[in-house]
């Protein structure tokens, strides 16, 4: 099984995660900001992902030491998971509707990190974290992952919106990572690396 487990520890924040990518699904997930933990576990369900988060965070200060940890140790811990690559389909797409919201993400596993967030969310805040944090948790996320993500959203409930992104997401990443029979264990790439 394809697992990443990453413990990072700092004078702001503490987290203990785990990723299995053939997971089915399951979440354990408590981070002491309850929008992000319905986030994270949306992405897990709808990825299939196996996600075990135990994390704490100067919440006193604001969300934002916290999220921005959150992107790093799951971007690392996906790209301990993913290791060289080899037999992954690597580029994926999905496209989630949530009501009157839409989220569409793009994804290269390919060992360049890049983020492009395209969408603008309603309200300053949803669930009690500052709406900005969403995109610093995907550019977090992204370059300690060596991905590339595309984000498009839209919508009037920025709730609506969140989830739709984190579902899309986790949907695009499962089949991104998901292991091509025809590559025949090879790396998905002209250079022979990711």
């Amino acid at each position: 099984m394809r697992m990443g487990e990453v413990k990072r520890e700092t004078k702001e924040t503490k987290i203990d995660l785990r990723i299995a990518l053939d997971g089915e699904g399951g979440a354990d997930i408590a981070t002491g900001l309850p929008f992000m933990d319905h986030m994270l576990n949306s992405f897990a369900r709808h990825g299939g992902f196996g996600l075990s988060v135990h994390a704490k965070g100067d919440l006193e200060v604001d969300a934002h030491h916290l999220v921005e940890d959150l992107g790093i140790v799951l971007g690392t811990a996906l790209k301990e998971a993913v290791g060289d690559g080899a037999g992954i389909t690597r580029f994926a797409d999905a496209a989630v509707p949530m009501d009157e919201a839409l989220a569409e993400v793009a994804i290269d596993v390919g060992g360049r990190g890049y983020l492009v967030f395209t969408g603008d969310f309603n309200s300053p805040a949803v669930g009690g974290v500052d709406t900005t944090l969403f995109e610093h948790f995907f550019y977090s996320l992204c370059t300690r992952a060596g991905i590339t993500v595309h984000i498009r959203f839209y919508g009037r409930n920025d709730h609506h919106m969140a989830e739709a992104i984190f579902k899309a997401f986790g949907v695009a990443l499962a089949k991104a990572v998901a292991i091509d029979p025809r590559r025949s264990g090879g790396v998905p790439s002209t250079k022979g690396t990711l």
